[in-house]
């Protein structure tokens, strides 16, 4: 199995969202939830209406590690939020399945739905649900310069994982060194 990647180039993740705007809202606001949460796919499928509705924050327990934390709703994404949700009914699923019953789509179709805008968009990264995080992590940190406070929006415990989710490769070390005004 390959290892997916952040999105590092910011056009390319627009060009994913523009593909997915145009085909469907729901999968538009999923890829949105995805860059501006942080959060694992696993934690963004099970939302509700009634978790994000007129919210600042979401109050999450993480899957993967049982532990519960905050995560801001940027501004941003509560307007497109917002217009989502109107008409709907606070126990409905966010990205809920197509299949005429209130359950949220699968991790799988997730998935499905993001390589499917990455190839109409001509991404050439390895892209899975995962990218989605790790781009979130890796436009932080770019935005921050800050480790730190990208391990603890993570909820990361060790930093030793937030670098890898960076995936900062040798061509970016070595044009940070080649900025380096010494002479």
């Amino acid at each position: 199995m390959n290892k997916v990647e952040p999105i590092k180039d910011i056009e390319d993740v627009k060009r994913i969202l523009d593909v997915l705007k145009k085909k469907s809202q729901r999968n538009y606001l999923l890829a949105l939830y995805g860059f501006y949460s942080g959060l694992r796919i696993s934690d963004i499928l099970p939302l509700k209406v009634k978790d994000v509705k007129n919210k600042t924050h979401i109050r999450i327990e993480e899957e993967k590690r049982g532990y519960k934390r905050d995560v801001v709703i940027p501004k941003k994404l509560r307007e497109v939020t917002a217009i989502y949700i109107i008409g709907k009914d606070n126990q409905e699923y966010l990205f809920k399945s197509r299949q005429g019953y209130n359950r949220p789509i699968s991790s799988t179709q997730a998935y499905r739905i993001l390589n499917e805008a990455a190839a109409i968009a001509k991404i050439k990264t390895n892209i899975g649900t995962h990218s989605l995080r790790k781009t979130f992590a890796y436009h932080l940190y770019k935005s921050t310069k800050d480790i730190v406070y990208v391990q603890e929006t993570l909820g990361h415990s060790n930093i030793t994982v937030t670098k890898r989710y960076l995936g900062i490769d040798l061509d970016e070390i070595e044009d940070a060194i080649n900025k380096l005004g010494f002479i």
